[in-house]
């Protein structure tokens, strides 16, 4: 803090402010309270959140000579990443995406979210019955979790962060995607506002429900068919976050071979903060849904690992180190 000279003042004072590095705390335990099932006729709720549902916050006052700086923001916690990855795959377990399982994790990311500080909306979809990775599912309803700050306007440029929040059914999905949604978490807690806004969505359903791009990325889907054509054209980018926490090298996978534009802006954010990448061309996320409506996205993530869908996608699957990696990779991207 830089000193002030004072008038009619024999001697100058000056005062030291020092920021304490914040620490992370254990993850809370999730809510008890399910979300209601949809009643309304549309299989879609509404994306927008409303105004009403604006968190508190204090009313800004201007800065006085003596008002301390602001604390430094804290960087992405590859350790506090690590944890929500634990959570997940341990405290809650498999979160196919109609069941109880994953209503209990869509509530506890939910309080996250606005303990951070952000606005939540929760979107309705309809899923069908059907076969994943082996497993029957029933048909249910599932939901897309939307965290946004006060007063974005999804109107004026900015850019998209998911992730997916289900599992297959007979895994505890630690890789499978705790990873994604661990970065996705840990880079909304941290992030600045430096670059273009940014929207946060952890989707329900992305995991198969049989074959063929109809029968998957449920939640990404349903989320792009209710996009407003003037966010069509505000929205910049969509990173999609899956398998995250494996390698140590960070896959930036376009969902095709001549579209390239962003998978290279988001390589040349990875060189400014010192990560090694390969390009990859990749479809099997929900980055895929954005691309096949004309919409940019790519994917970062997807290298192959033994306990890909099985009960053994357990945390030690994921290793911290690629989790950091992946969380300066996305804060290069959104401060450029």
């Amino acid at each position: 803090m830089r000193a002030r000279a004072l008038p009619l003042a024999a001697l100058l004072l000056a005062a030291t402010v020092a920021c304490d590095s914040s620490t992370s705390t254990p993850a809370p335990r999730p809510s008890t309270s399910s979300p209601a099932p949809s009643t309304s006729s549309p299989s879609v709720a509404a994306t927008q959140p409303s105004p009403s549902a604006t968190p508190s916050s204090p009313a800004a006052s201007p800065s006085a000579p003596d008002t301390p700086s602001p604390p430094s923001p804290r960087a992405f916690d590859p350790a506090a990443a690590k944890e929500t990855v634990r959570y997940l795959a341990e405290e809650i377990g498999p979160r196919e995406a109609t069941s109880t399982a994953y209503r209990r994790a869509l509530a506890w990311l939910e309080t996250r979210f606005k303990a951070a500080g952000y606005q939540v909306t929760r979107q309705a979809l309809q899923v069908p019955s059907g076969n994943s990775w082996g497993v029957p599912v029933r048909a249910g309803t599932t939901w897309n979790l939307i965290a946004t700050r006060p007063g974005f306007n999804p109107a004026a440029p900015h850019v998209i962060v998911g992730a997916h929040l289900d599992t297959v059914p007979q895994a505890p999905g630690a890789e499978d995607n705790a990873s994604g949604i661990a970065v996705l978490l840990g880079t909304a807690e941290t992030l600045q506002n430096n670059g273009l806004p940014t929207m946060f969505i952890a989707f329900g359903a992305e995991e198969p429900r049989g074959d063929g791009d109809n029968r998957h990325h449920y939640g990404s889907r349903a989320y792009v068919a209710s996009m407003p054509a003037a966010q069509r054209r505000a929205m910049r980018g969509m990173v999609s976050l899956d398998r995250v926490g494996v390698g140590s090298v960070v896959p930036v996978c376009s969902a095709q071979a001549n579209q390239l534009d962003l998978q290279r802006a988001v390589r040349a954010a990875a060189t400014r903060a010192r990560v090694q990448t390969r390009g990859c061309t990749n479809r099997s996320s929900d980055h895929w849904s954005f691309v096949r409506a004309g919409l940019p996205g790519v994917r970062l993530g997807s290298t192959p690992y033994a306990a890909y869908h099985s009960a053994r996608d357990l945390p030690a699957v994921v290793q911290a180190a690629q989790l950091g990696r992946m969380g300066r990779v996305l804060a290069a991207w959104l401060r450029g």
